[in-house]
């Protein structure tokens, strides 16, 4: 196993140092320029959005209901257990470069959750698919590094990154109710395995309901620790962006300085808000809109709460607690060392309920994660009994995902992930032309106070025509994805 573990972290350390560090933030920049900083300019539109997106359309789920899947995914353990890595491995300045990966991330969210709208197919129930598989085979004419996606993905959402949830949900719950992990593992399969065989409408009825009171009981702890610590607060940015740039020598020799908060920062920072991996837009495209940047700025607005938000709560937590110890070792990072800095501000009567927030976090992941498998698996063509079998195996890798050691689950999902977003990120930037005219289509008809009904035949804001009949208009004018 331990040879297993060294090339796994060769094959991760290279893949982040040398390609995706800089892909990500670069194709970050371009499409925040491209799109005119549509994270900012357009942030208001973003909430207006979430807010008049509620309601179910025929044939789909709604666009709320498909940001709650996506934010399943994206609020999990990355969130808890992964800030609290971040800043074991990398210091205080890890959460700046997270921001970093985050702030530029909004517009890439925006630009691949706006293209799997545009090239998304319709299902023979009326219901829509789609995803990066979907526009690399349909923008790009590439069916293979569709399917080379897609085979990643499930692999990645599957298999690895449930691993991972599971592990958190099995480490916090042994800690705090003294349980056996096998015990954990049987039961987290149990209550697993219904929502799963239930589909993918299932999984957006249930994370519609825990993934907004979820947040909030969360963002409301850690309100409440810093108000309680806000004397605190000042050093706590200081030690973030001194951390970050190296500038505190102390921080720099005992967490690794500049470099390993950039790496952890990255790493972190993609594993939870996901913005460039390719999984979000898998869930965008199910999403009945009546235009596409529509769901492209509420996936957008997603990456924000999630890190800017979310994960910011969990730094400031851990930060002011005093429970955190510059260049301790990794094993007391994770869901644990969350819990026990919520424990010393206030109180051990905290240590339950946080367990129980940690599993809820967790186990919305593995739905979310699911539904993004399923999805792709259906673009391969592999359905019927071939999905009971991945259902199967992923439950299997719920069990033994619980029960793994933790430096592996991460190592391996952090391989996943690399070459996930490496081969989206790759397809966007050649694709980025099509979200850019539909952009451009959004802000005109908002700019003149029409409706924004798109068209994806004989606009001229797009390079060409797109294919299928999805974004047809028909007789009444209104087109046909509406």
């Amino acid at each position: 196993m331990d040879h297993v573990n060294t090339a796994i972290g060769w094959l991760s350390t290279n893949l982040y140092n040398y390609v995706l560090i800089y892909l990500l933030l670069g194709v970050g920049a371009y499409m925040t320029i491209r799109t005119r900083f549509v994270q900012v300019r357009l942030l208001p539109s973003m909430i207006r959005a979430i807010g008049s997106s509620r309601s179910d359309a025929e044939g789909g789920i709604s666009s709320f209901q498909a940001f709650c899947v996506g934010l399943a995914s994206r609020v999990g353990t990355g969130n808890i257990a992964g800030v609290s890595v971040a800043l074991v491995l990398g210091g205080p300045g890890a959460v700046f470069w997270m921001w970093v990966v985050a702030l530029v991330g909004m517009a890439t969210a925006f630009v691949e959750a706006t293209l799997a709208q545009m090239f998304k197919v319709r299902n023979a129930d009326g219901s829509f698919r789609g995803g990066p598989a979907y526009y690399i085979q349909r923008g790009l004419g590439s069916r293979r590094w569709g399917m080379v996606f897609a085979v990643l993905l499930i692999f990645a959402f599957g298999f690895a990154f449930n691993m991972v949830q599971a592990n958190t949900i099995g480490g916090s719950l042994a800690a705090t109710f003294h349980v056996d992990t096998a015990w954990i593992a049987v039961g987290l399969m149990v209550i697993t395995a219904p929502i799963l065989y239930g589909g993918v409408r299932r999984i957006a009825r249930v994370a519609e309901v825990i993934l907004p009171v979820m947040a909030l009981i969360y963002v409301g702890i850690a309100l409440v620790i810093v108000a309680l610590n806000i004397t605190a607060f000042p050093e706590v940015i200081r030690q973030i962006v001194a951390g970050a740039f190296g500038l505190d020598e102390a921080l720099a020799g005992t967490a690794g300085g500049i470099l390993a908060a950039l790496l952890n920062g990255v790493k972190r920072g993609l594993f939870s808000n996901e913005a460039g991996m390719g999984s979000a837009p898998n869930t965008a495209a199910t999403a009945t809109v009546s235009h596409p940047v529509k769901q492209g700025l509420i996936q957008s607005f997603g990456v924000f709460v999630d890190t800017i938000v979310v994960c910011t709560a969990t730094a400031f937590i851990v930060l002011v607690s005093g429970v955190y110890t510059p260049g301790s070792e990794p094993e007391s990072g994770g869901a644990v060392l969350t819990q026990d800095s919520i424990s010393a501000v206030l109180g051990t009567w905290t240590t339950v309920p946080m367990a129980l927030l940690v599993f809820v976090f967790a186990f919305s992941s593995i739905i979310g994660n699911y539904s993004y498998a399923e999805i792709n698996l259906n673009f391969l063509g592999l359905e019927g009994q071939r999905l009971r079998i991945l259902q199967t195996l992923v439950l299997a890798a719920v069990g033994v995902g619980t029960l793994a050691e933790l430096d592996t689950v991460w190592m391996l999902a952090d391989v996943a992930m690399a070459l996930m977003a490496t081969v989206n990120l790759v397809a966007i930037a050649l694709l980025g032309k099509w979200a850019f005219g539909a952009l451009r289509d959004y802000d005109a008809m908002t700019k003149r106070g029409v409706d924004d009904r798109f068209v994806g035949r004989g606009n001229p804001n797009l390079p060409g025509d797109l294919p299928g009949d999805v974004w047809d208009p028909v007789e009444d004018g209104t087109p046909a994805a509406r």
